[in-house]
């Protein structure tokens, strides 16, 4: 077994070079504008991590619609007008031989009652009760906004590459709209794009395509898909795998596995774990040895390691290539250059509980509390490690109220 595996280099499929194995999977930043435009934020942040030794930064979610974004102050990119803006955050995360991915969404139904005017799904079907409150019940996409939406996600991925970002990645997890696609709970439509597992995956397929027709061949795409969604009659470990191999065949460069939804959060929400992942740190590892076995497309885990050993022993497995670390860079942003020189984290992630519990149930501060430290890198100050759930909370609620307002107003 190498203990030196973080710091090899690795060949993607389409020949592009990663210089080692520590990816940062996507955090949702909300650093854009209330109308949706990047911001010198979010290039003084991707700064600071590109400085701190990862291989690959993966952008949180950029919405493809300005009509469907999941939070106030989400980037969306539809068209070149922020080509300037989205050149400098490019450049600010390319540097130090570091790759820059833009992670591209569409929320689908999973964006907060009244931030859009309505929103939309694979079918009407809405969020169970615990979360009516939060989340409208969507409209059904028609066959032809369908179409529309898998358009925009090619055009995004085609301005990612204009700008000088090094990849991109297809959002295809927690609860979001190619999820929801997924998704036999969520995806109840008996037209091709649904009544059968088949069926449900066209979409992610058509939008890997779409991608692929306007990048061309040798630029990386890759997809953070749900090893399940953990609902009844959702999406299974099964249907999971299919999609993988679909995906592989098909030719994509990535696949980061995930697992949940904001309906059923599981490690999302610092759910306690079986004691045998627990030893092996990894949530979902388990998922990437099955996965593993049926592709040789490369694979990345997110979620749960806390040890340097916890990360080389992943990849030296084989199950994995790439170790995914999030909410870790919100904390400490030069993690990536204490693994590779063989020193462990100074900080542990640890659930963020408020003591409220529909707020913890909902994996909430999960986003909050971190985005606050994203925040703060942006503003060129320190993260917070020690800041209290419940301040985070009590700004991020005078905070979000007072941008979904005016995102609304925008949106009148």
């Amino acid at each position: 077994m190498s203990q030196d595996i973080l710091n090899q280099s690795f060949s993607l499929p389409n020949g592009s070079v990663v210089k080692n194995r520590l990816v940062k999977s996507a955090l949702s930043e909300t650093l854009g504008t209330t109308n949706n435009h990047p911001t010198i934020g979010l290039a003084r942040l991707y700064q600071r991590w590109a400085m701190g030794g990862m291989g690959i930064l993966i952008t949180g979610n950029v919405m493809v619609d300005r009509r469907a974004i999941g939070e106030p102050n989400n980037v969306v990119v539809e068209d070149e007008r922020d080509l300037d803006l989205l050149k400098a955050w490019a450049k600010a995360g390319t540097q130090n031989g570091t790759q820059l991915w833009m992670q591209i969404n569409h929320p689908g139904k999973q964006s907060p009652r009244g931030l859009n005017k309505q929103n939309v799904s694979p079918s009407a079907i809405p969020f169970g009760k615990e979360l009516t409150a939060f989340f409208a019940t969507p409209r059904e996409l028609t066959h032809d906004e369908i179409l529309e939406i898998i358009q925009r996600f090619g055009t995004t991925a085609a301005i990612a590459k204009k700008a000088g970002f090094s990849g991109v990645q297809i959002h295809g997890a927690h609860g979001y709209l190619v999820s929801q696609f997924l998704s036999g709970h969520h995806n109840q439509r008996t037209d091709q794009w649904g009544g059968n597992p088949e069926n449900r995956r066209r979409f992610v397929l058509a939008v890997y395509a779409e991608m692929r027709k306007q990048v061309g061949d040798k630029f990386p795409i890759g997809i953070k898909l749900n090893s399940a969604d953990f609902q009844k009659g959702g999406f299974t470990e099964e249907e999971s795998l299919d999609v993988i191999r679909a995906l592989s065949e098909a030719g994509i460069d990535m696949i980061e596995i995930s697992g949940g939804t904001y309906e059923a959060p599981v490690q999302m929400n610092g759910t306690p774990v079986k004691e045998s992942t627990r030893r092996r740190e990894a949530y979902f590892l388990e998922f990437a040895e099955k996965a593993r076995a049926t592709t040789k497309t490369p694979l990345m885990v997110t979620g749960g390691f806390r040890s340097l050993a916890g990360m080389q022993d992943a990849i030296n497995s084989g199950a994995v290539d790439f170790v995914g670390l999030g909410r870790s860079l919100a904390i400490e942003p030069d993690i990536g250059n204490r693994l590779l020189a063989g020193e462990e984290p100074r900080y542990q992630v640890k659930p963020i509980k408020t003591g409220i519990k529909m707020v913890d149930n909902m994996a909430l501060m999960e986003i909050v509390w971190y985005a606050r430290q994203l925040h703060r890198m942006a503003q060129g100050q320190a993260p917070k490690p020690t800041e209290s759930a419940l301040t985070a909370l009590m700004f991020s609620m005078t905070d979000n109220g007072w941008r979904t307002f005016k995102t609304r107003r925008l949106r009148a």
